[in-house]
Parts: structure tokens; C-alpha cells; sequence
């Protein structure tokens, strides 16, 4: 039988496992959360509509296009297409209005946070000794508009940990190089 890594005398003395008291710890819900840019929800609805309002054009486009005869059935389709992605826009414009205000943030010394959700509330931690890299993420209208999403990427993740959207691009950048700053000081402090 192989020895455990407690069965020395010395491990044994350094070893703990004390009780810890659960109301003494600290709570996410005394976070110091910050709101994301107020040109988020906004443009996050819009791309929303307009990306809805593209895709029912197309489908009308093909529906009464002048030259092929479709069959009656293949109409039916696109009718029902037009119907159903409209709804789906709808229902998204809609959650994304009441959801989009609730997405937050949190920087401290030790970890970053994310908060969302509007039915179900969601709070992610990073802590940043555990950050293996941050990314800033912005499409041509995040661009437009002077935002930019910053990717937290965890150590041992081939996934990024979370994403928060809609920081004004400055933002995302100082809190990029912060967690990138104060990484690389905690791990050769």
C-alpha cells in the first residue's frame, strides 16, 4: 500500500480542516456591481430588430420572387417561416429589453464578477490569479457604437469562463490591462 501525502509527521502538523463559520464569509450579494454602458441596450435591441426584420425580408423576397412557380405547399412553408421569426424576434426584443438592464459587473483586487438573467439570476467569479487570458471582442457594430465585450478565459478552459458584453471600449481595455497587471504581480509577488 502506498504512503499518502499525510502519513508523514510533518504534513500532519501542517494540515487543517477547521470548521468555517458560513455567516462570517463574504457575500455576493454585497458586491459593488457596475452597470454596463447605456449605449448597450439599445444597440443590442436594434442589431436584434434589425437582424429579424432581414431574415423576414428574405423569406418574402423568396416567397413572392418572380421566377420560379412555387408549389403551393413551399408557400405555406414561408408563410409559416415569416410568422414563427417574427415571433421569435418579438419574444427576444422583448426579453432582452428587461434582461439588458439587469447585466453587470464587478472588479476587486482578487476576482472579477459577472451578473445576469432576468428570470434566473446568474453571478460568476473569476478569480484573477486564475485568469489564463482576457480577450476584447467587438464586431463592426460594437466598433460603430464604441464598445466592446471582454472574454475572461480561466486556466485549464479551452472555453471562455464568462463574457461581458457592453463596456464602453476604454473601459474594457483598462480592465483588461488591470487583470492582466495585477496576474502577472500576484504570481511574481
Amino acid at each position: 500500500m502506498n504512503p499518502t501525502v499525510l502519513d508523514t509527521p510533518e504534513a500532519l502538523a501542517d494540515f487543517s480542516n477547521k470548521t468555517v463559520a458560513t455567516d462570517e464569509l463574504a457575500s455576493l450579494a454585497k458586491l459593488n456591481f457596475n452597470a454596463l454602458s447605456a449605449k448597450y441596450a439599445p444597440t443590442h435591441r436594434l442589431v436584434i430588430l434589425m437582424t429579424t426584420l432581414l431574415l423576414m425580408t428574405l423569406i418574402l423576397i423568396a416567397h413572392h420572387q418572380p421566377w420560379l412557380a412555387l408549389p403551393t405547399e413551399v408557400k405555406v412553408v414561408f408563410e409559416v417561416a415569416q410568422w414563427v421569426i417574427g415571433t421569435i424576434g418579438l419574444l427576444a426584443y422583448l426579453y432582452n429589453y428587461f434582461a439588458d438592464p439587469k447585466k453587470q459587473y464587478s472588479l476587486r483586487e482578487q476576482d472579477i464578477s459577472y451578473q445576469s438573467g432576468l428570470v434566473f439570476n446568474k453571478t460568476v467569479c473569476q478569480p484573477i490569479l486564475r485568469v489564463q487570458h482576457v480577450e476584447l471582442k467587438r464586431g463592426p457594430i460594437e466598433r460603430k457604437v464604441g464598445l466592446a465585450s471582454l472574454q475572461v478565459f480561466s486556466a485549464g478552459g479551452a472555453m471562455h469562463t464568462f463574457e461581458i458584453p457592453g463596456l464602453d471600449y476604454d473601459n474594457a481595455e483598462n480592465i483588461r490591462q488591470y487583470i492582466l497587471s495585477h496576474k502577472d504581480l500576484t504570481q511574481h509577488g
